[in-house]
């Protein structure tokens, strides 16, 4: 679903055969040498601890206050939702969101958390994808989707991206739960607790989050399965644009015997409006010259790939982030 928007991102960029075949060699120098240095502090809105997005941000923050001398912040958040409300506001200027929850704001799209108008931002990069983890104990007799009605599941915070896809995909299937609006780690706890004793905690938890989960792939311990939600993830790609597709979780990651079927939605790394050339500048050249790091701090980081990077419509990339990939001849 998401080709559409890397084929016009191209086409806008005059990326031609050639170019496409190049890439952005981690560690290398190429790239505009002379960028000044950010002026003042900036803040990076990452995302629920033991997340992906808040050891992914955590990490890269690290690195360009290391690589421009100038301090980023790391802010942990309930997620995308909150990130896009603090970048249109200013209280962020850099910050992770779900294609499918960028959208939404840039459209103030009806019946979402931006319906009372359209918010305004930038884009620096597609960075990974998220895959909607449905989790339960190895134990359980929830082996279906429709297996969570009248169940309590955790669905993510109330201000998360995983709130959003979980609520669509529970609505695509006519599946009412009991909600619980947990945060990754609090989430495990619950499932954790539901393990030992069936009066407490939740049945399943729902979390969209990058390969592997950590707090997800502790589990493993005690046991747990992932729930098959193709026949739902189908339907919600061919009804929604919003980057949606239809996927898998290798049995790899977590240790599983076979592959799950799943949805899959892109990662951006966004930027408030006005954010400085700089600072968008920097925060790009660090995310590819120090990608090598950067995959010591989170394995999703060797998902970055320059050509499907641009891969952002319709929300515009930043002028300085649109300046350096062109000098990189992407």
């Amino acid at each position: 679903m998401d080709r559409p928007r890397q084929l016009n991102r191209r086409s806008v960029l005059g990326l031609g055969a050639a170019a496409a075949a190049a890439m952005v060699t981690p560690g290398c120098s190429r790239g505009r040498s002379d960028e000044p240095a950010p002026a003042g502090p900036a803040k990076f809105a990452t995302g629920n601890a033991g997340g992906v997005y808040n050891v992914y941000g955590a990490g890269l923050a690290k690195l360009v206050s290391e690589v421009t001398g100038v301090a980023m912040t790391p802010l942990p958040t309930e997620g995308s939702v909150q990130n896009l409300k603090m970048l249109a506001v200013g209280n962020a200027d850099v910050g992770f969101s779900l294609s499918d929850s960028a959208l939404d704001a840039w459209e103030g799209a009806p019946g979402t958390q931006f319906a009372s108008g359209a918010l305004r931002f930038s884009a620096l990069a597609r960075v990974y994808d998220n895959y909607v983890h449905v989790v339960v104990p190895t134990g359980s007799d929830i082996d279906q989707l429709k297996d969570l009605k009248d169940r309590d599941v955790s669905i993510g915070p109330k201000n998360s991206g995983t709130r959003v896809v979980a609520e669509r995909i529970l609505g695509t299937a006519g599946i009412k739960v009991k909600p619980h609006h947990y945060g990754l780690e609090t989430a495990v706890q619950a499932l954790r607790d539901r393990m030992k004793d069936p009066k407490k905690g939740v049945d399943a938890l729902i979390w969209s989050g990058g390969l592997p989960t950590k707090p997800i792939q502790e589990l493993q311990s005690l046991g747990f399965r992932l729930v098959d939600i193709g026949g739902a993830a189908q339907k919600l790609a061919n009804q929604r644009f919003g980057g949606y597709v239809l996927s898998s979780i290798p049995p790899s990651v977590y240790s599983l015997s076979a592959s799950v079927p799943t949805l899959s939605i892109p990662n951006y790394l966004l930027a408030r409006r006005g954010l400085s050339d700089s600072w968008a500048w920097w925060t790009l050249n660090t995310m590819f010259r120090r990608q090598t790091d950067l995959m010591a701090i989170h394995p999703e980081a060797g998902s970055l790939d320059a050509r499907s990077a641009i891969a952002t419509m319709p929300i515009p990339l930043h002028p300085a982030a649109e300046r350096w990939y062109k000098n990189n001849h992407i």
